[in-house]
């Protein structure tokens, strides 16, 4: 039987194992992905707009650059949370927002985006970059419908993955094959983003494709009906 190119691939290692690697990398991380992720965040946050006085959450807040930049944002009115399985990473991220003084306009927790620990329609707007596609394939939908709870009617999420293709060229075809040999080294992979933002009932605003390495990456902004 042929393989299946459009099937995504699963994530099998365990959410503890993640959080010891998130962990132990937390130190060193933005050194090995954050200049490379930097431009596709930027860019994500930039169409996501956030104004003076919104309540914004960060998913997946890794080192804390996202969340400084959404706490410049939403101004002295406004307020950040960001939520991240990974106690490294939050160390981390607390030490930059104290460094900048902005420690007040963020809130920080340790926790799964596949129960968000939020009231219904809490926030103005939504991000994640880099993120969604580390949660094993059930579960994609699950956090896009938390997200989509937690939004306000009309808020906003704003989500950067790495993309899937119909057509995969070889580069995405080498790295799906190293994250199906190499689980916990290599623990995310491709996901198609619109469709799954649009499967979850958010209504597509704007797309954006651009390579990273020679792998697309997708920037979809989307908005909760309502």
């Amino acid at each position: 039987m042929p393989e299946d190119k459009s099937r995504i691939s699963r994530v099998t290692r365990s959410k503890q194992t993640a959080k010891d690697s998130y962990d132990k990398m937390s130190a060193w991380y933005d050194m090995l992905s954050g200049s490379s992720e930097k431009k596709f965040r930027d860019v994500g946050l930039q169409k996501l707009a956030v104004q003076q006085g919104e309540r914004v959450l960060e998913i997946g807040f890794g080192t804390g650059h996202v969340c400084l930049a959404l706490a410049q944002s939403v101004g002295e009115t406004g307020k950040v949370y960001g939520l991240d399985i990974s106690e490294g990473m939050l160390s981390v991220a607390q030490a930059r927002l104290h460094k900048a003084g902005l420690s007040g306009r963020v809130e920080l927790k340790l926790g799964d985006a596949a129960q968000l620990p939020f009231e219904d329609d809490f926030f103005d707007a939504v991000f994640s970059s880099f993120t969604l596609e580390l949660f094993d394939t059930p579960e994609i939908p699950i956090v896009l419908q938390e997200c989509k709870r937690a939004l306000k009617p009309g808020g906003r999420l704003c989500v950067v993955a790495m993309s899937k293709s119909e057509t995969p060229g070889l580069m995405l075809r080498l790295y799906e094959w190293a994250h199906e040999k190499f689980p916990n080294a290599i623990d995310c992979r491709p996901i198609y983003v619109r469709q799954a933002t649009e499967q979850a009932g958010f209504q597509a605003i704007e797309t954006i494709e651009m390579p990273m390495w020679g792998l697309p990456v997708e920037i979809v902004l989307s908005k909760k009906a309502g």
